[in-house]
């Protein structure tokens, strides 16, 4: 019995060594595709999280794929985005979106949640609540120019209010415009890793606000584009780095 099982994995042997070394030709070749090609790859991303991830990106893609060059454009909304995938204006997307239809791939990123901020010695550190939080003017950022978010819809839904001092179109504006004012901004966490975010008080929300979930899309027929797939895969490494 032990020499015939012998002799049946003695003859599996040869089968599976030339399967693994296909496979390893087919890496190796896919590799020197990468390393030589010449491509340029568009990715719709607002500039969170491009301000935490792009030199990690640029820097991972100089070593892995030197020829492929980054086109970042501008978020301009979860339906643009996906318009602009549908369209082939656009290689992949970084956005919160719904579930796409079939002529799409998503990927979950991450899971993000806010933070309040404010500069260091702000009057509402003092015994931080809902009231303090509400009694100050707040920075909400829109790349549409919206002065009304989802927090608002919240707020109303419990018979409260905020007053949104100043609309920007990004969150690189944010945390310069509270470190010189009493304005407050409410923040996805990672932004928090900007140098300048750095020296603001944090605190959680003195109420429950939903986080969100960052994805990463693609249509379909990018689904055989090695170049598109090898950054897929180097902006899900570096978001995880981020994540950490």
């Amino acid at each position: 019995m032990a020499a015939t099982i012998a002799q049946a994995v003695q003859a599996l042997l040869g089968p599976l060594k030339q399967i693994l070394g296909s496979v390893s030709t087919l890496v190796g070749a896919a590799s020197a595709e990468l390393s030589t090609s010449r491509q340029t790859v568009r990715i719709v991303m607002a500039d969170f999280p491009a301000i935490i991830i792009a030199q990690r990106l640029h820097q991972r893609l100089a070593a892995l794929a030197p020829g492929i060059d980054l086109v970042i454009q501008p978020w301009q909304g979860g339906e643009a985005a996906q318009e602009s995938l549908s369209r082939g204006q656009s290689d992949l997307a970084m956005s919160v979106f719904p579930p796409l239809g079939p002529d799409f791939t998503r990927s979950l990123l991450l899971h993000e949640h806010f933070m309040v901020a404010m500069r260091t010695g702000h009057p509402a550190i003092a015994d931080f609540d809902l009231d303090r939080w509400l009694s100050y003017p707040h920075v909400l950022v829109s790349g549409r120019g919206a002065t009304w978010g989802p927090l608002d819809e919240q707020l109303k839904g419990q018979g409260l209010s905020r007053r949104v001092g100043i609309v920007v179109p990004s969150f690189v504006m944010v945390p310069d415009l509270l470190l010189g004012s009493d304005l407050i901004a409410m923040l996805p966490s990672q932004c928090l890793s900007m140098p300048m975010a750095k020296a603001l008080h944090t605190v959680e929300p003195p109420i429950e606000v939903e986080g969100f979930a960052l994805h990463l899309a693609w249509h379909k027929r990018r689904d055989e584009d090695a170049a598109v797939q090898c950054v897929a895969r180097v902006l899900e490494e570096v978001i995880d780095v981020s994540g950490d």
